[in-house]
């Protein structure tokens, strides 16, 4: 059975240019790169909209995008997710903020909840390092300086609203089971039908 992100064995850790990377963002990037030399679990606050911008989900949908995204091979950057407030941040390319409305205004007119970050903002990040019982974790941890795709804004907006979808769908699953079940008359039937249109 495939293992979701939440559930993966190993650890996701910084390379050395995406440490370089991520603490040339901070107010004090001398201050940023000692603290992870001296702990490279320690968590740190970065400004938002300097280097990057982000999309924030709650958990289970952030999970969602993160893991179709993955499976599908789309363009993703860092993902980052907080457990205490069980939730996942997307990185995004600057100045993105627009396109990425526009583009989940194309896909539905009742979006998701969603928050974005940018200029303004700080965000806490895991540390380069995070243990599997941390706080904040790595879902996809920088491995260098992420290019500025406009491919990966969106992905990231089309596949927000597709597991936005997807989610409601099954959570509504059982619902649409009992009519079905209704009309057809019963699990019996509805159970050969299926088999018949397998075969």
């Amino acid at each position: 059975m495939e293992k979701r992100p939440t559930e993966v064995d190993d650890v996701q850790r910084m390379t050395k240019r995406g440490m370089q990377w991520l603490s040339a963002v901070a107010e004090d990037p001398e201050l940023c790169r000692k603290y992870w030399a001296d702990d490279l679990r320690r968590p740190y606050a970065l400004p938002v909209g300097v280097a990057f911008e982000m999309v924030v989900t709650d958990q289970r949908l952030g999970v969602e995008v993160f893991d179709q995204l993955e499976r599908r091979n789309m363009p993703v950057g860092p993902v980052m997710a907080d457990r205490g407030s069980r939730q996942v941040g997307f990185f995004l390319p600057l100045k993105a903020r627009d396109r990425f409305a526009r583009l989940v205004g194309r896909e539905t007119d009742t979006p998701p909840a969603y928050r974005y970050l940018d200029r303004g903002s700080h965000v806490v990040v895991p540390g380069p390092i995070p243990m599997a019982d941390d706080r904040y974790q790595w879902l996809r941890a920088p491995n260098r300086r992420p290019e500025s795709s406009p491919l990966r804004t969106a992905s990231l907006a089309v596949m927000l609203v597709a597991s936005a979808v997807l989610l409601e769908r099954a959570d509504h699953y059982g619902e649409h089971c009992a009519d079905v079940q209704a009309v057809n008359g019963g699990p019996a039937e509805v159970g050969e039908q299926v088999v018949g249109r397998a075969e």
